[in-house]
């Protein structure tokens, strides 16, 4: 199951890192995109099965094992935009916005 999970994470830091490459070149359609997105309902389908919460204060360590301390979207590869925004894109909920305060299991380390 460990393999899986690299998988994924793997493959959502790639599609991450395609995004913010496409946004940094600006490509045709990148700020434009990033202009017209909306915020991450919690209560959204992608939301729930990633167990995206707004403030990651408030997330349950019993229940999300890959919850660490400190871990928040702010300090997530998937994290897209300029520093600064209460909410930014992500990449792993195709470009909303996400709290900067958040947390999900698509959650990995900046490198």
């Amino acid at each position: 199951m460990s393999e899986a999970l690299s998988r994924r994470r793997l493959l959502l830091a790639l599609a991450a890192t395609c995004a913010w490459r496409a946004a940094a070149a600006g490509e045709p359609g990148a700020a434009a995109g990033a202009a017209s997105a909306k915020r991450l309902d919690p209560r959204d389908p992608a939301a729930l099965a990633l167990g995206y919460v707004v403030d990651a204060t408030r997330v349950n360590p019993a229940r999300e094992p890959g919850y660490a301390p400190g871990h928040r979207c702010e300090n997530c590869l998937q994290l897209q935009g300029r520093a600064g925004e209460t909410y930014r894109p992500c990449g792993a909920f195709g470009g909303q916005l996400v709290s900067v305060s958040g947390w999900c299991r698509a959650w990995t380390p900046e490198m």
